[in-house]
């Protein structure tokens, strides 16, 4: 179910726990918010169950893990079949994400780590026999990412 209901306490929610999930307590985002603990609870079941939050997942990296390559393929696909592709690139041993994108003549962006070239290529041959076309792949050295601050509240704002 889709809704255009965020609040301010939802949008700190949110915010608080893109930055950090695992050590942060409702107590803590009621601190924040100025809200009730069991308020903070039942706005994040409320988010889960419409999938506004749709999951918690750990950053990781991949080079300090032994996995040293991460490698963005992009890809076109006819229109109309983009969308049904993506379930079955996530099955390819070495995909991490797939985004559907909807400008520009590549269609699809998919992320894959290795420990080595020989882990990247099955992944560009598996894509162009499901009738994909690798358009370019880009080695990226590193990745970082941030909370949006679009979910910040003027309230909670700490410098």
């Amino acid at each position: 179910m889709v809704t255009n209901d965020t609040d301010d306490v939802d949008k700190a929610i949110i915010h608080a726990l893109q930055g950090d999930a695992r050590n942060m307590s409702s107590g803590d985002i009621a601190e924040r918010t100025g809200v009730s603990d069991s308020t903070v609870r039942k706005r994040i079941q409320r988010l889960e169950s419409e999938e506004v939050i749709k999951g918690y997942t750990a950053e990781v990296d991949y080079q300090r893990s032994g996995f040293p390559l991460r490698m963005l393929l992009y890809c076109t696909a006819p229109i109309p079949e983009r969308g049904e592709h993506i379930t079955e690139i996530l099955d390819i041993d070495g995909v991490v994400s797939v985004q559907e994108l909807v400008t520009g003549s590549e269609n699809l962006l998919v992320t894959a780590v290795g420990e080595s070239d020989s882990d990247i290529t099955p992944v560009a041959q598996e894509l162009l026999d499901m009738g994909l076309t690798v358009t370019d792949e880009v080695l990226v050295r590193s990745h970082e990412t941030t909370p949006f601050e679009g979910f910040e509240t003027g309230g909670e704002r700490q410098e």
